[in-house]
């Protein structure tokens, strides 16, 4: 009887094993890549003195003339909109699926009755059901380019949205426009203008079959502190010291839900700015203008606090406007850090948590 220890059986299988590639290496020696392909494409990995043979033998060449066909292009596999059995992870809805800042000309109307065209970056989604693997991403493009000729408005988003949800099957769908639009503005005294640019973005959204209209405008101003401009007028009358109050840079992002029925302009919502801080930063300055400046600074001394009530004012007073949220951002030169507000009204933009770098959006850059 022989007994074999485990040693002995891997000692074995190893010196077999090691006599099989002998044996294949030295078949090889004489055989074509092609031939060594064929008998399995994997031993060619065995043998790295081999050359790999493009087996099958593949086109490299682009087909310059070839076309698809309708049988062709049903036959192309599209994983994307596979089957549930697909998923991967956990099988739970998908509130928000789509591409992001996809970028085309759009014409737009103004307040005066002209149109202007503007460099647009475009974000759609849809909502995905739980039993989906996925959505086919190019037909939000496509999609949305059937209507990128028009001039646009809420009313032409809302024919793209219902395209979203027709075209992808969803229930859910949202469509945000970004863009830069010029305003020219009047300098305080030297009858000078330029051209101030607008961050705006237009929002149009469907949840569970309503529509809401969003506008969302980034206003730049210059805040002046009032506890420092009262320190410098102490420092002056008390003891003869000049003295000059800090102020600084200072942005609101203004988020105002639309009703249905109101027409609002994007110059509407930045006149309400105007309004409620008038110390918007300038374009054209000469020294006049600066001086200007300075005492409409003096004139509207401003906390953050008091900034996001005072656009709060204004906006509560539009019969246009429903739901809004202020956020404001003054970045401070007497201090290393910003001082900050969010000041929110009615449930359409309350949450509890901030995006953690909501903040740091807030930055102008000239």
């Amino acid at each position: 009887m022989n007994i074999y220890s485990a040693d002995s059986k891997d000692d074995q299988a190893r010196r077999e094993a090691v006599e099989a590639l002998r044996r294949l290496r030295a078949w090889a020696a004489s055989a074509t890549p092609t031939e060594i392909a064929e008998l399995d494409s994997a031993i060619a990995r065995l043998l790295p003195d081999q050359p790999l043979a493009n087996y099958p033998d593949l086109n490299r060449d682009y087909p310059e003339d070839f076309t698809v066909t309708e049988v062709y292009r049903d036959s192309l596999p599209d994983l994307q909109n596979g089957p549930a059995s697909l998923i991967k992870g956990e099988k739970q809805q998908i509130q928000h699926v789509g591409i992001s800042n996809f970028r085309l000309p759009i014409r737009f109307h103004s307040r005066d009755n002209s149109d202007v065209t503007l460099e647009t970056s475009v974000t759609g989604t849809v909502s995905l059901d739980a039993e989906k693997k996925g959505i086919n991403m190019s037909r939000i493009m496509r999609s949305f380019y059937k209507h990128a000729e028009k001039t646009f408005s809420f009313d032409v988003m809302e024919q793209a949205l219902a395209d979203y949800v027709s075209d992808l099957e969803s229930v859910d769908a949202r469509i945000q426009m970004r863009f830069s639009y010029p305003m020219q503005i009047q300098s305080l005294r030297s009858g000078l203008s330029g051209y101030q640019y607008y961050d705006i973005a237009m929002e149009k959204v469907q949840v569970s079959g309503e529509l809401h209209k969003v506008m969302h405008l980034d206003y730049v101003y210059s805040s002046t502190c009032p506890c420092s401009l009262e320190l410098s007028e102490h420092a002056r009358q008390s003891r003869g010291q000049l003295a000059t109050p800090h102020s600084q840079r200072s942005v609101a992002r203004i988020s105002v839900q639309v009703l249905p029925g109101g027409k609002l302009w994007f110059e509407d919502l930045i006149d309400m700015c105007r309004l409620a801080v008038p110390t918007e930063t300038q374009i054209m300055v000469k020294r006049e203008d600066e001086q200007a400046f300075a005492e409409l600074n003096a004139a509207n001394p401003i906390f953050v606090e008091d900034a996001a009530r005072l656009f709060c004012e204004q906006l509560k007073a539009d019969p246009r406007i429903g739901d809004f949220q202020v956020v404001a951002s003054h970045q401070e030169s007497l201090h290393s850090h910003d001082a900050v507000s969010v000041l929110t009204d009615g449930p359409f933009f309350a949450s509890a948590s901030l995006d953690p770098k909501l903040f740091n959006t807030l930055f102008h850059v000239g």
